[in-house]
């Protein structure tokens, strides 16, 4: 999963990519127009960008999200196909230059290859039993806050039920007490921010259970 934002002005096409790209788990923010785009560019792990936008052009957002993001995912999406315009693209920062009209399956498959290198997100690291913010702080994790996040990240951003969490925990679920498992996750949540100065990407789905609301790989 990766925190991808849309900056598209033509709003039936950035619904349709924002759904899409959201059932395949990942976490969408969308932006009409360059006024939009620059609060969001913080919270940016890989971009989609139009050139051709009401308030000015594309290859702005390019260059000032490469100059405040070296590490993010650019993506140049754009029916503007000349050799020039690529290079501009592409020299401005842009690490993919597509054209439209483009199929769905291939634009996830360039996010997908592109999230893959750039290691976006959290990083799980199942051996040394690791968690890794975005930013490369670590902390330790026990042997339960790392089968708990590790069954979250399988999920890739869907909701994971208590009874699932529960039994991969190892427990029976009709017997198992669920206030432990809440005071696994707030203990969790409250060494994150301490050791990396981040909260955890966890969310509680009520009457469901958790999910994860940013990107994380498990290796």
């Amino acid at each position: 999963m990766s925190r991808i934002t849309l900056l598209e002005d033509e709003p039936t096409l950035c619904d349709e990519m924002a759904a899409f790209l959201r059932k395949r788990g990942h976490a969408v923010q969308q932006a009409w127009r360059l006024a939009d785009f620059w609060p969001l560019m913080a919270q940016t792990g890989i971009a989609i960008i139009d050139v051709m936008l009401p308030d000015g052009s594309g290859f702005e957002a390019v260059q000032q999200l490469r100059a405040l993001s070296p590490r993010a995912g650019i993506i140049v999406l754009t029916v503007r196909g000349s050799l020039d315009d690529k290079l501009t693209g592409l020299g401005g920062g842009a690490d993919h230059y597509l054209l439209k009209p483009i199929k769905l399956l291939e634009l996830a498959a360039v996010i997908d290859s592109l999230a893959r290198r750039l290691g976006e997100g959290w990083r799980l690291d199942a051996q040394r039993h690791e968690l890794a913010s975005p930013s490369g702080s670590v902390i330790a994790l026990s042997a339960a806050e790392l089968v708990f996040l590790r069954t979250l990240a399988r999920a890739r951003g869907a909701p994971v039920s208590r009874r699932s969490l529960i039994e991969a925990l190892g427990h029976d679920w009709l017997t198992y007490d669920e206030r432990r498992l809440e005071q696994l996750v707030s203990r969790l949540r409250r060494r994150c921010e301490e050791g990396v100065d981040q909260p955890l990407p966890v969310k509680t789905e009520r009457g469901k259970g958790y999910s994860l609301t940013e990107s994380m790989q498990a290796v």
